[in-house]
């Protein structure tokens, strides 16, 4: 099977992939790669490749959710990627989480259904990162000097769905923040055979009503240019 949205062609997308939402956070990735290249552009649906450390890594652009999401890694994977790490936002639900700081994705809940039910009716699928880029992440963040966490997300496929009682509900599970595409990153990781990891950086917060409002690209530029390098040097120090 071929892709049918990504443009890139066969060995323009390298082993190692940085996952994102944001075409803008795409673009600050790029330029943090060596020789860095637009490989695809469709329905911007970025992607860029380059080095890092001498090292091919590409950076795509995946959209907001699950179906979107799913999409992009099913062609990234058809063009040869072994490895994708998500470079994302969430939001915090738990106060010691501060907007800022990152977090590193140990595992995510989801309700099942949406695409991931799609792939597997009236299951629910294994959706933990590879362990050892999960490791890789925390030891870099904390490197780089990103106030950095770890655990489990949510991933909701409905963004201005969330009820009042969203935040008890999970958090009484042991959820500590939420986001929309890690639980169909690590499902199709296990099932399509690629490495999976996770360094999310919270854009608000759900239990400090003085930071409620969704912070953006700009406004997380200092937090999310550590958090790139923290990703970045994870994935070029794993062995494929």
């Amino acid at each position: 099977m071929k892709p049918q949205h990504l443009t890139a062609k066969p060995g323009e997308v390298a082993e190692r992939v940085v996952v994102v939402g944001d075409p803008a956070r795409a673009k600050m990735v790029a330029q943090m790669l060596e020789d860095s290249k637009l490989v695809s552009s469709n329905r911007e649906l970025l992607v860029f490749t380059g080095k890092y450390k001498g090292v091919p890594v590409s950076v795509a652009v995946h959209g907001i959710g699950g179906p979107s999401a799913a999409i992009v890694f099913e062609e990234l994977r058809m063009l040869g990627a072994k490895a994708m790490v998500r470079l994302g936002t969430a939001g915090s639900m738990k106060k010691e989480i501060d907007v800022g700081h990152g977090l590193v994705v140990t595992g995510a809940a989801y309700y099942c259904g949406g695409v991931l039910g799609v792939y597997s009716p009236n299951t629910c699928l294994p959706t933990s990162p590879d362990p050892w880029i999960t490791t890789k992440l925390y030891e870099k963040a904390k490197e780089v000097g990103l106030p950095i966490h770890y655990g489990p997300v949510v991933s909701n496929d409905a963004f201005y769905a969330e009820s009042p009682d969203f935040v008890e509900f999970w958090t009484k599970r042991g959820i500590v923040a939420v986001e929309m595409e890690c639980a169909t990153l690590f499902a199709l990781g296990w099932m399509r055979g690629f490495r999976t990891g996770a360094l999310v950086v919270m854009a608000d917060s759900l239990v400090d009503p003085k930071k409620k409002d969704l912070l953006h690209h700009e406004q997380l530029a200092p937090a999310m240019e550590k958090a790139t390098k923290a990703v970045l040097e994870a994935l070029v120090d794993v062995e494929l």
